[in-house]
C-alpha cells in the first residue's frame, strides 16, 4: 500500500496513510507518551523531519465516512524508520489504544517496509522489548524473525531487547 491510500476498517471508519508533517508532531508525541515507548519527544521527531532523504515518517489518519462522527478525526498511529545504505531501521511504531487490534500497525509496518524497499533497502531491522509479546507477534506476522538480543537495552524499566530482521 502506498502512502496516501485509504484502508477501510469498518463501514464508518477508515484510515489514510500519509507522510508525517510538522503539524502532526503534537499528536505523535501524545501517542508516543500513551503507548509507553522510550520517549523521543517533539524535538527528536522534528529533527528527523529535517532529513527527509533517508527518513520515512508516516501517520495513519482517521477518515470518518459518517459526517455525524466528527470526533476522533486525528492521527490513529505512526511509524518512523530510517534507511542507511541498503538497510532500514524501524525506530518507532505506535497506535492509539482505541484503534489497536484492527491491523493498523501491520498496515503502517508493511507500508514503511515497501517505502524502504523502493529506497534501496534490502534488510529491515528493529528492536522490541523482550517482554512485549504482542509487538513480537505483530513483527513476526510481517515477516520479521529474531536475529539477536541486546542486553539491558531499554530503561524504565530495564529490559533486554530482541533484535528482529526481515529481508526486503
Amino acid at each position: 500500500m502506498a502512502a496516501g491510500e485509504v484502508t477501510a476498517v469498518s463501514p464508518t471508519l477508515s484510515f489514510s496513510i500519509e507522510r508525517m508533517t510538522e503539524h502532526d508532531l503534537l499528536e505523535v508525541v501524545e501517542i508516543e507518551e500513551r503507548s509507553g515507548l522510550s520517549p523521543w519527544g517533539w524535538d527528536a521527531y522534528h529533527k528527523e523531519l529535517q532529513s527527509p532523504e533517508d527518513v520515512i515518517m508516516l501517520i495513519a489518519r482517521v477518515v470518518v465516512a459518517d459526517a455525524n462522527l466528527n470526533e476522533g478525526r486525528g492521527i490513529a498511529g505512526f511509524i518512523v524508520a530510517r534507511v542507511v545504505a541498503d538497510e532500514m531501521h524501524v525506530n518507532n511504531v505506535a497506535v492509539r489504544s482505541e484503534f489497536r487490534r484492527q491491523g493498523l500497525a501491520a498496515q503502517l509496518l508493511q507500508t514503511v517496509l515497501e517505502c524502504g524497499r523502493l529506497a534501496g533497502a534490502r534488510m529491515a531491522f528493529l528492536e522490541v522489548r523482550a517482554g512485549n509479546k504482542a509487538a513480537q507477534a505483530l513483527y513476526h506476522c510481517c515477516g520479521f524473525e529474531a536475529a539477536g538480543r541486546r542486553r539491558r537495552y531499554y530503561s524504565n524499566p530495564v529490559e533486554d531487547a530482541l533484535l528482529m530482521s526481515v529481508s526486503l
